[in-house]
């Protein structure tokens, strides 16, 4: 396998050396998009940038551009890709819980696990964002030009994730709403104070980075034939706030985290389901996350950042 790779910045060592090319740029750049279409033949198209959660709603038309625009720039670069090859090229997209708006904690602890046609009524630029580029993908590959005359050689092959909230050892968050909990652990390993912006009762669902990137390749390798749907929810664990500042706490005893929460960002996280119902990706494409809650802070989240903050547990 080839990758080439375009991200804003450079990446670090470790992916540079995995990747065949890694270009710098942005994929608002129809010309590069253009200059890598006629470069390579590309199997699959993996869509990873996006402006997140907290920094859309503070600049809805920035994560227009970046989260749509750049969608379509990607999907029409896809589109190119295909004819160029005469087959369907897969287009991987990851989307988020965001996309469901649920009304009120009442109605939330009512819905439990959500499914994927479930309260898709999002109340943030993002989430809104995130639905409509699904929306997007389903007539790339379904609709397409379907006025023309004759139907367009090839095609998109669209296949879509849901993501819950995803915690990294190795990455610093950087302004999902969901980051209370990966913010919460860097923190305390990092022996800086954290004032979590959620009250402690707060519950969605979370995954563990390494569970995300799998469930993203195990997706892309199964065969079109063995899928029922465009788009598919994954969970994996769904602590509270609470439960979270306790493992946390049990692994860094010094760590110092207050509950203040903030009215506005509580709003958009009590819209999100409490969990979600990911019964037909396992069905289909055999979804199942190694990690559940104990064994991510266990095998995963406290060893990395202890390792990254060079802090042994206990301190």
């Amino acid at each position: 396998m080839r990758i080439v790779a375009l991200d804003l910045h450079p990446p670090d060592a470790f992916v540079q050396t995995r990747c065949h090319r890694v270009v710098t740029g942005d994929i608002s750049d129809i010309a590069l998009l253009d200059n890598l279409a006629a470069t390579y033949d590309f199997d699959a198209v993996y869509h990873l940038a996006a402006l997140l959660s907290t920094k859309s709603e503070r600049q809805p038309r920035l994560a227009n551009k970046v989260n749509v625009d750049g969608t379509i720039n990607l999907l029409e670069f896809t589109v190119s890709q295909a004819r160029q090859q005469g087959r369907a090229i897969k287009f991987l997209y990851p989307s988020s819980i965001a996309v469901h708006g649920l009304p009120d904690l009442a109605t939330k602890a009512r819905a439990g696990k959500v499914c994927e046609d479930d309260w898709c009524e999002p109340t943030t630029m993002y989430g809104i964002n995130k639905l409509y580029c699904e929306r997007l993908g389903r007539y790339y590959e379904t609709y397409y030009r379907q006025l023309d005359a004759a139907p367009t050689v090839g095609g998109i092959d669209f296949r879509c994730i849901r993501f819950p909230g995803l915690i990294s050892a190795l990455t610093v968050p950087t302004g999902g709403t969901s980051d209370y909990a990966p913010e919460m652990l860097h923190a305390a390993a990092s022996g800086r104070s954290y004032a979590c912006f959620v009250r402690p009762d707060t519950t969605i669902p979370f995954m563990a980075m390494p569970d995300a990137i799998e469930a993203l390749s195990r997706l892309e390798a199964v065969p079109r034939e063995r899928l029922s749907r465009k788009v598919y929810s994954i969970g994996s664990f769904a602590p509270s706030a609470a439960q979270i500042y306790d493992r946390v706490k049990q692994a860094f005893p010094m760590a110092d985290v207050k509950f203040v929460p903030d009215l506005k960002r509580q709003g958009i996280v009590d819209s999100w389901p409490v969990d979600v119902d990911d019964s037909a990706a396992r069905r289909d494409w055999g979804w199942e996350p190694v990690f559940d809650f104990d064994r991510a802070f266990d095998d995963y989240l406290i060893p990395a950042v202890n390792k990254r903050y060079r802090q042994p547990p206990g301190r």
